[in-house]
């Protein structure tokens, strides 16, 4: 059971980091929701719903509700699918575009903040040890 102290403090990290970014993204008056949906359809061809759930860390059961709420708020806009006529794909509105183009860098900004702690050295062997760690639960 030597992994047990691993899984502990890769979900501490994830809490810790989850903390920092997300009191940040509430800061610029998002939810980190919204931010990980624009962030994720900025700059994209229009995708489906199921290439959005699989792009975020948005669970299947959220993201109809979220996409929605975005759509009221004029971040998001559908459009009818011309290969499937039973789905629809999404595109950032010119509101949630603008969105993006402010707040984007000023969140990559807040990150170095933490990440600058660490050196290029450490930040490749962090980035290889989590692949690895992906790795093995890859069947």
């Amino acid at each position: 059971m030597n992994f047990l102290p691993v899984i502990k403090q890769l979900a501490i990290a994830y809490q810790e980091f989850e903390g920092y970014s997300s009191a940040h993204i509430r800061g610029l008056g998002l939810l980190p929701v919204q931010f990980d949906v624009i962030a994720t359809v900025a700059n994209q061809s229009p995708m489906t719903y199921k290439q959005l759930g699989e792009k975020t860390l948005i669970s299947k059961s959220s993201l109809t509700g979220v996409v929605e709420r975005m759509v009221q708020k004029g971040f998001i806009t559908t459009l009818e699918n011309p290969n499937d006529a039973r789905s629809h794909l999404l595109k950032l509105t010119d509101k949630g575009q603008k969105i993006f183009e402010k707040f984007f860098p000023e969140h990559l900004k807040h990150l170095e903040v933490a990440f600058q702690k660490l050196s290029k050295k450490q930040m490749k062997e962090i980035e290889e040890a989590l692949k690895t760690l992906k790795s093995i639960f890859i069947s």
